[in-house]
């Protein structure tokens, strides 16, 4: 388990890194650590998996939903501007399906408000932001290695980060707060949030081949702009913003025919596994509380939005079933 951490940790650019159970987990346990709870806001984008805002609420804070960048997919940092209160304590930042954050932008905030920052970077293994692999540039970053990610160990995260005090006492809390010198006398009330060597040692074989992975992610996608090149109806996520080096977590597409929906029921017909992009947040009845700023982007984006594979090449067949559809 140590050594997935150590060389997680290095292949991030961090000084440490605390393996758990699963992505959710790091984000719940990095709030903890952080001290984020009652009474507290925490922000965060409208445009990702439920599991950021839940951890907000397992934390018994406050989740403020704000909206995304319309060329990123990422959170606006404008956005955080206008919805920060004195309440606010955190942000957590989604490098949403592998574009990275303006991290520039966000730890400026931060700083000027004094803020935490906890980058959300399930996604994004292996991005970078001015040439610095994400995870680097918050307080406590959180990954996740489900079986879907790009490094997977079945089921399990970690947190990074490069203050000695918060891996000190991340590592408390992950194991039921036990003290480290004296056990089974417990300091604080702590979680059950540790992983397996038995998976940690899958972490470290997938860890071994991360840069081929993310090779042959890329080659698959450009395998499918290459299939759908001038198609006016289809634009692919942006890979030429300033400063951010995006990874193929999923091939990622919007259509903008108002057809997305017809296009994923035709090409699952014909045994292409797709996926629309995720609800926005703001649109499921037990989060609409917490989305009270305006979020239009993030609805225009998750309407258009389609996940193809990533995770192996569609074959010359399949590549010309999704051109025929898409063209339909």
């Amino acid at each position: 388990m140590n050594r997935f951490e150590e060389e997680f940790a290095a292949f991030c650019g961090v000084k440490h890194g605390v393996v758990v159970s699963s992505g959710t987990a790091a984000l719940h346990l990095a709030l903890a650590t952080l001290g984020v709870g009652e009474g507290d806001e925490v922000i965060v984008p409208d445009l990702t998996f439920a599991a950021t805002i839940n951890a907000v609420l397992h934390a018994n804070a406050t989740p403020i939903i704000v909206d995304v960048d319309e060329e990123s997919w990422c959170i606006d940092p404008n956005k955080i501007l206008q919805a920060i209160t004195e309440k606010t304590k955190a942000i957590i930042p989604v490098h949403v399906y592998g574009q990275p954050c303006d991290m520039d932008a966000i730890m400026k905030i931060a700083d000027n408000f004094g803020l935490f920052v906890i980058e959300d970077a399930a996604e994004a293994h292996g991005a970078l932001f001015k040439e610095k692999r994400v995870g680097c540039f918050g307080h406590i970053s959180c990954f996740s290695f489900y079986a879907n990610k790009v490094v997977t160990t079945g089921e399990g995260g970690m947190c990074l980060t490069n203050v000695d005090k918060l891996n000190d006492n991340m590592r408390v809390l992950r194991d039921h707060g036990m003290n480290k010198s004296k056990r089974y006398w417990h300091d604080v009330v702590g979680f059950n949030y540790r992983l397996t060597n038995m998976q940690a040692a899958i972490g470290v074989a997938q860890l071994e081949r991360i840069e081929d992975m993310l090779a042959a992610k890329n080659k698959y996608e450009q395998d499918v702009k290459m299939t759908l090149a001038g198609m006016s109806n289809v634009v692919f996520q942006r890979d030429d913003l300033v400063n951010r080096k995006k990874i193929v977590w999923l091939t990622c597409i919007l259509v903008n025919d108002g057809r997305r929906d017809e296009y994923v029921a035709k090409l699952n017909d014909c045994g292409i596994d797709t996926r629309p992009f995720f609800y926005p947040l703001s649109n499921m009845p037990i989060y609409q509380r917490y989305a009270i700023h305006p979020t239009k982007i993030s609805k225009k984006l998750s309407a258009m939005g389609i996940n193809l594979p990533s995770s192996q090449p569609l074959g010359a067949q399949a590549l010309e079933t999704l051109k025929s559809i898409l063209s339909s």
